[in-house]
């Protein structure tokens, strides 16, 4: 046997063994978050470890239960899903209204201290946000924001809008000249070749950025905490499965299935936008 096919034939092997060790190690967690949001709370406290559950073991009592409104004796998250996706949906789009016009102008046009500001707009994730949060506290505060989901959206697209514009900056500096040049051409000023012409090139890089904007507002807890935490309507599903985990009476049935609840709807709009998510994420890739 010659090298290449010894070689062909390890790697090949161990190509399979890392991947099913990677799909052992980020599958199985979930699994048994799923399995014990399943199982009836005396089943669990028999054998917590059994990773098997039969069909008629099977109930769906425990995710009522934590959907139900506190005042009919829930847990109340279908209304921290209601607040966390408002906060989250509307952080993505004032956010990309706001880093599109920026990351171009930081990407596409030229004048004096672009590759400063450039690096300027990272300049704020030197700072702790525990650092702060007691400044943005007094400020929302004295303004009447805090316990409010409005100011905590504010909060939320000042974090993620310089991010947003070192990310798509790379992706629209990596655009041809050409196809503005050709848009200029037919009449387009610099607005309509925004709009008509880079946007829909850029999708796959703005569809990256949104579902890491959302990622950020939906499972962000420091800052919901400061400013909501007096407010228990307010709350976010990052407040309510704090206090589940929490608390000593609370079933840990009830927390995973709270859980799974949290994790949903990242999951769902991972994989409906897996294939742009992908394209986003190494699009420009050779070009700083």
């Amino acid at each position: 046997m010659n090298r290449d096919l010894v070689e062909r034939k390890i790697f090949g092997t161990l190509r399979w063994l890392v991947i099913g060790v990677l799909v052992v190690v980020t599958v199985l967690p979930f699994y048994y978050m799923v399995l014990l949001s399943l199982r009836p709370i005396d089943k669990l406290l028999q054998d917590p470890g059994d990773l098997g559950i039969s069909a008629g073991e099977l109930t769906w009592s425990t995710y009522g239960d934590v959907l139900t409104s506190v005042a009919d004796g829930g847990q109340g998250f279908l209304s921290l899903l209601t607040n966390s996706g408002l906060v989250a949906l509307a952080t993505v789009a004032i956010t990309l209204i706001l880093a599109v016009p920026g990351s171009y102008a930081i990407g596409r046009l030229r004048f004096f201290g672009r590759k400063q500001m450039h690096f300027l707009f990272l300049a704020v994730y030197l700072f702790p946000s525990i650092l702060l949060a007691i400044p943005l506290f007094v400020f929302f505060t004295r303004a009447g924001l805090r316990g409010s989901l409005v100011g905590l959206t504010i909060v939320y697209v000042a974090q993620a809008v310089p991010v947003s514009v070192y990310m798509l900056r790379n992706y629209l500096a990596s655009l041809p000249a050409s196809i503005e040049e050709a848009a200029a051409i037919d009449g387009c000023n610099r607005l309509q070749t925004v709009w008509r012409v880079i946007i829909p090139l850029a999708a796959p890089a703005l569809m990256a950025n949104a579902l890491y904007i959302f990622m950020i507002a939906w499972n962000e807890f420091l800052f919901a905490l400061l400013f909501l935490v007096e407010n228990r309507p307010s709350w976010t599903v990052s407040l309510g499965l704090a206090q589940l985990a929490g608390g000593i009476e609370v079933p840990k049935t009830t927390l995973m299935a709270a859980s799974v609840i949290l994790t949903i709807p990242i999951v769902l709009i991972f994989f409906a936008a897996e294939k742009m998510l992908t394209e986003g994420l190494t699009s420009g890739a050779d070009k700083g």
